[in-house]
Parts: structure tokens; C-alpha cells; sequence
């Protein structure tokens, strides 16, 4: 008997230290998290806007406040609210360190959180636990490099190949933003296409109308917004009269 409480009284004390050191481990992990992914996403920060800044104030080819801010407004008016979500919702996937990666190689949804979400089904960890948080980490860091490498891959080979390409064909490039628009628009109104034809309608009204370039994307986005919100709450207001 006393043989067998001294072990229970090791095993015990060794459980005790086992997890005093895991979160001692995991709280280091932490900081140096917060240190680095701070650190990067502040170069990342000086590198993105240095180029502009140098042809603005040095070249001399700053475009004028006006088209800047006509840009973020009419950015932020689609895109700004996931700002402010995308943080929130996806950090209990990706964790800490995983969020800095994440938010500083971008594709979250398409290619971060598929990413860790494989490695933790891979070991079988639980979400939310420790395990998990590392297990998603490595995966998120490797399909970010995959990522960079293909990335860096195809900028280089495809700057030869459109060399090659004849000036005819590279007239077309031209088209190209409009196409993703085009391609965009098509995604989201594929199961409302009502909604996607009342969008088009209100953006072509507004392209031709007096209404100043800084504020037609985010006239536009309002005015769809507003419309498509009408129309769901009468059809909601509908359903409740008929139940």
C-alpha cells in the first residue's frame, strides 16, 4: 500500500509538472508569436507602401487625393465589414500564430483554413486544443510556402510567356478586371440572379449618371444594398401574414 501511494503520489506530481510545462511551452510559443507575426506584418506594412510613396513624392506621379480615396471608399464599401469579421471568426481555427501567417499570406478561406483544418483531422486533434493550434500551424506555414513557390513560379514564366504573345492577343489584357468583375458577379448572383440583374441595372445607372467618380462604387453598393434589403424584408413580412 504505501509502495503504491508513492507512485500515485510520482505520477501525480509528474502529471502536475507535465502540464505546467505544456502551458509554460505554449505561452512562450505565444509571445513569440505576438513578436514575429508583429514584426512581419509591420515590414509587410512599410514594403506595400513604400513603392507608392516613392512615385508619389519622389517621381512626382501622385495621381491626386481624390482617385486615392474614390478607391478605398468605394474597397471598403464591399470589403470593409470583413475586416472587422474575418479576424473574430476565423481565429479559433487558426489560432495564434496561425493568424498571423494567415492574414499575411492571404487565401484564408480557400487555402489557410482547408489547410489547417487537413492537419488537425490528420493527427486527430480536437478544435480548440493545443494540439490542434500547432497541428493547424504547420499546416497553414507549408500550403503558404507551396503557395509562394507556385506563385513566384508563375510570375516569373508568365512574364516570358506573355513576351511571346502577339500584340493582338496582349490587347486583350485590357479586359481583364472587367472579366473577374464579370466572373465575380456571376458567383454571388448564381443563386439569386434577380439580385444580380437588379446590382447590374444599378451599377450601369450609376456609371452614367452625374453622380461624382469618387462615390460611384460606393453609390452602387448602397443602393443595391438597400434594394435587396427592402425586397427580403416584404418577403418576409409576407410569409408571416400567410403562416
Amino acid at each position: 500500500m504505501a509502495l503504491e501511494n508513492v507512485s500515485n503520489t510520482a505520477a501525480g506530481k509528474l502529471s502536475v509538472e507535465s502540464s505546467v510545462n505544456a502551458m509554460t511551452g505554449m505561452e512562450s510559443f505565444h509571445n513569440k508569436s505576438h513578436f514575429w507575426g508583429r514584426l512581419t506584418l509591420l515590414l509587410v506594412i512599410i514594403a506595400s507602401i513604400s513603392l507608392p510613396m516613392y512615385l508619389s513624392f519622389v517621381v512626382g506621379a501622385h495621381p491626386g487625393w481624390g482617385p486615392i480615396l474614390g478607391g478605398l471608399l468605394g474597397y471598403a464599401a464591399f470589403i470593409g465589414v470583413l475586416w472587422f469579421i474575418e479576424p473574430i471568426t476565423y481565429f479559433p481555427v487558426l489560432g495564434v500564430a496561425g493568424t498571423y501567417i494567415a492574414f499575411l499570406s492571404g487565401n484564408i478561406a480557400n487555402l489557410c483554413l482547408p489547410s489547417s483544418s487537413a492537419a488537425q483531422k490528420a493527427v486527430g486533434a480536437e478544435p480548440g486544443t493545443e494540439k490542434a493550434e500547432i497541428a493547424g500551424v504547420l499546416g497553414i506555414s507549408l500550403a503558404s510556402l507551396t503557395n509562394t513557390v507556385v506563385i513566384l513560379a508563375t510570375v516569373l514564366g508568365g512574364a516570358y510567356v506573355i513576351t511571346l504573345v502577339p500584340e493582338s492577343i496582349q490587347g486583350s489584357f485590357q479586359f481583364v478586371l472587367p472579366a473577374i468583375f464579370g466572373a465575380v458577379l456571376g458567383q454571388f448572383a448564381f443563386r439569386t440572379p434577380t439580385y444580380g440583374g437588379i446590382a447590374l441595372v444599378i451599377g450601369l445607372l450609376v456609371f452614367f449618371s452625374p453622380v461624382p467618380s469618387l462615390l460611384k462604387i460606393l453609390t452602387t453598393v448602397a443602393l443595391t444594398i438597400a434594394l435587396i434589403y427592402y425586397f427580403e424584408k416584404r418577403k418576409d413580412d409576407r410569409q408571416r401574414v400567410n403562416q
